[in-house]
């Protein structure tokens, strides 16, 4: 059987589900390759995949005999088939952060289920942990992007903008094998990297900027992150200190990642340090990362959680002074039982170029 499919059927019985509706893309992608519009259906007896005529052909060849899913079209069900579906079932399972108010009534009466539950992330909260497959993927994604950087420390010059930056990002990795950007490319120049989340304008290099990269691709599916401050020319001697503090506290916080460890607490001591300095992180420490590239867990001192063996996270510390400049440090971050594997290795102390 599925062993992604397998261990989802262990955690809905857990919660007393006999079964679950799922209708997020990314969730039936990584539950079974499956990349064509539909709906997954995992009743009692049988996994059923909902699709389209024209996906038909598609989906079959995806899938293999061990994956034990059976593809129909949703015109060659009848309307008592799909009543039949979670027929005498109490409780089934949905995805309470994807589907719309309107879509749960919709799916409440087509299939007929007396109890459509809330299912509490219960596909994220599996994607969370990464199995070897997905963790060389996300290796070959940072390979990509550290390339990238190096390539970078070469091609910025004094008079280009943030924008033809932003463009050699995206062209460096379709031309080095990812399927495209992870997210939109933050290239931010001197005052706007102020802002943690700029977006590229014409603004151009002058000496003595500060250009705030944060970046990172796709490769077969899976995301990198990494950002890095780098320096035209020179660093000014006022931004040296909040440089420091920032890479103090992401070199702390990579010495603390391993298994068991408190998101909660580290990300406190990283507030506190920020503080004691007057300073305050604006936004998480940092987040999961796969499929997509914000993922559960966020690491912040909300979440009172412990990492796990094979999550793969991003830790970004930044400090952002309002009209000047601002610093952010990343680094994308596969957790192991006694520390961890940082996955992106360019160069943080300062970059000067």
């Amino acid at each position: 059987m599925n062993e992604k499919i397998r261990l989802l059927r262990e955690r809905l019985r857990n919660l007393n589900m006999e079964g679950m509706i799922i209708t997020n893309p990314i969730n039936i992608k990584y539950l079974t390759n499956i990349e064509n519009e539909g709906t997954l259906l995992i009743t009692r007896k049988e996994n059923i995949f909902l699709t389209y005529t024209m996906f038909l052909e598609s989906v079959k060849s995806t899938l293999t005999i061990n994956d034990e899913i059976i593809v129909a079209d949703f015109r060659d069900v009848s309307k008592e088939e799909y009543e039949n579906f979670f027929l005498f079932c109490e409780n089934i399972g949905f995805e309470e952060n994807y589907v719309t108010y309107k879509q749960y009534h919709y799916l409440k009466q087509k299939y007929r289920v007396n109890n459509l539950a809330e299912t509490e992330n219960i596909i994220e909260k599996l994607r969370a942990v990464k199995d070897n497959e997905e963790i060389e993927k996300i290796k070959k994604a940072c390979e990509i992007t550290d390339k990238c950087f190096n390539h970078l420390l070469e091609f910025i010059k004094i008079g280009m903008t943030e924008k033809e930056i932003a463009f050699e990002i995206e062209m460096f990795f379709k031309k080095n094998g990812a399927e495209g950007l992870a997210f939109d490319t933050i290239v931010a120049i001197g005052e706007n990297s102020a802002n943690p989340h700029w977006k590229p304008t014409d603004r151009k290099v002058k000496m003595a900027d500060p250009i705030l990269i944060d970046m990172g691709c796709i490769y077969q599916g899976y995301s990198s992150d990494m950002t890095r401050t780098i320096f035209m020319g020179c660093i000014l001697e006022e931004i040296k200190p909040v440089y420091d503090l920032v890479l103090k506290n992401q070199l702390y916080t990579i010495k603390e990642i391993k298994e068991y460890a408190s998101i909660k607490t580290i990300s406190k001591i990283v507030d506190n340090d920020f503080k004691l300095h007057n300073y305050s992180l604006i936004h998480s420490l940092g987040h999961s990362i796969g499929m997509e590239t914000h993922e559960i867990p966020y690491i912040n001192s909300k979440t009172d959680k412990f990492l796990k063996e094979n999550m793969v996270i991003a830790i970004e510390p930044g400090i952002y002074i309002p009209e000047k400049y601002g610093i952010r440090i990343e680094d994308t971050i596969l957790v192991e039982k006694n520390g961890c594997n940082v996955l992106t290795s360019s160069p943080k102390n300062y970059v000067i170029i």
